[in-house]
C-alpha cells in the first residue's frame, strides 16, 4: 500500500468520498492534498479520534516533539504523556514585541525535557531545536505531535530543507485535519521525523467556523495587542461568534488583528450561548482556537459564545 506524501492517507482509486482519493494511483499526492497544494482548496473529511494514534507513539519511548503557539498554550498537560519531550512554540513571529520570549517560556509549566521557541519563516532557533533533539532522542525516530493548526507540518518540511538532501513534502495548510495519518520523513541517516495527525481539541473555535473566517482567525503577521479600558457598561464584539459584557475593568486582547472587533455601550439581545464568569486580576480568559484576554483588574463577566466552542481561566502567562 502507498501512503500519500501530504497528508499519509492510503492511496485509493474506488471511492472519492474517502481519504487518500486520486485517480491514478503512480500519483504522490491524493486529489485533496493536490488541490490544497495548487488551488488551496479544502475538502473536508469525516474526524477521527486520533488518541489511540498518541497512545501507540507514547508506548514506544522515543522522544516527542509537542508543537503549539503562545495562542494556544493550554491543555497540553492533558496528552499525559510518559515519554520524553520537548516543547516546540512555533510562529515566534506572531509573538507581540512587547512580549519577553523567555519570560513567557519560564511560565509554561509543563515537566519536560527543554522548552525553545522557534519560527520556520526566519529559521530562529531550528539550530538550538535540532542540537537538543539530537542530544535527548532515544532511537532515529521522533515524532511530532500537537493540535490541528499547531504548525507541526511546516516545522519538519523546515526540518528536511535545512538538514535533509532535498525539501519537504509534507502538505501545509491552516485547515484542520491536513494530516491524516502518520508520515516518515527521514531528515538524515541520523534522524527521522514523524508528522502526525493534528490532534482535534473539542470546543475549539477553528472546528466551528467556516474556512474563510478561519483565514480571519489565523494570524499572519506580528500580533498588536488591543486594550481596552472600560468605564461603566460595555460589550466587546468580535465577529458574529464573540461577545462580552463588561463593567469597569481593563482588558488586554491577544488575538488576530484581522478580526472586527466593536464596541457597544448598551445591552441588547444575544443568540449565541452565555457564560457568567468571575475573572481575577492578572488571568487569562482563554478562548479555544481563537486567542486569549488578560485580565488587568478583579472582574465579573457574561461572555456568549458559539455553542460549540469552550472557554477557560488560567494565571497569565504574558
Amino acid at each position: 500500500m502507498t501512503k500519500c506524501i501530504g497528508c499519509g492517507a492510503i492511496l485509493q482509486d474506488k471511492d472519492v468520498s474517502l481519504e487518500g482519493y486520486t485517480k491514478n494511483l503512480d500519483n504522490d499526492l491524493c486529489e485533496r492534498c493536490f488541490n490544497i497544494k495548487h488551488y488551496n482548496k479544502y475538502l473536508k473529511v469525516q474526524n477521527k479520534d486520533y488518541s489511540q494514534i498518541i497512545k501507540d507513539i507514547d508506548s514506544k519511548g522515543d522522544l516527542i516533539l509537542l508543537v503549539t503557539d503562545f495562542l494556544n498554550l493550554y491543555g497540553l498537560d492533558e496528552l499525559k504523556l510518559k515519554s520524553p519531550v520537548i516543547l516546540v512554540l512555533t510562529k515566534s513571529d506572531l509573538l507581540p514585541r512587547s512580549i519577553n520570549k523567555e519570560h513567557l517560556l519560564g511560565n509554561i509549566k509543563l515537566d519536560v525535557l527543554a522548552k525553545v521557541m522557534v519560527c520556520s519563516k526566519n529559521n530562529y532557533h531550528f539550530d538550538e531545536l535540532y542540537d537538543l533533539i539530537m542530544k535527548y532522542k532515544k532511537s532515529k525516530n521522533v515524532y511530532v505531535i500537537g493540535y490541528t493548526n499547531a504548525g507541526k507540518s511546516t516545522l519538519v518540511n523546515k526540518f528536511l530543507k535545512n538538514y535533509g538532501s532535498f525539501e519537504g513534502m509534507v502538505t501545509v495548510s491552516n485547515l484542520p485535519s491536513t494530516t491524516l495519518d502518520l508520515i516518515e520523513n527521514k531528515v538524515n541517516d541520523e534522524l527521522t521525523l514523524i508528522d502526525t495527525p493534528g490532534l482535534l481539541d473539542n470546543g475549539s473555535m477553528i472546528l466551528s467556523v467556516s474556512s474563510l473566517m478561519l483565514k480571519k482567525i489565523t494570524p499572519k503577521k506580528e500580533i498588536r495587542p488591543i486594550s481596552y479600558q472600560i468605564k461603566g457598561f460595555q460589550s466587546l464584539l468580535i465577529e458574529d461568534f464573540m461577545r462580552i459584557d463588561m463593567e469597569n475593568t481593563n482588558i488586554i486582547c491577544y488575538m488576530s488583528n484581522d478580526l472586527d472587533y466593536r464596541r457597544v455601550y448598551f445591552k441588547r439581545e444575544c443568540n449565541l450561548s452565555k457564560h457568567e464568569i468571575n475573572i481575577l486580576k492578572n488571568q487569562d480568559l482563554v478562548i479555544k482556537g481563537l486567542g486569549f484576554i488578560t485580565f488587568k483588574k478583579n472582574s465579573k463577566v457574561t461572555l456568549w459564545l458559539l455553542d460549540n466552542v469552550s472557554y477557560l481561566i488560567r494565571d497569565s502567562i504574558i
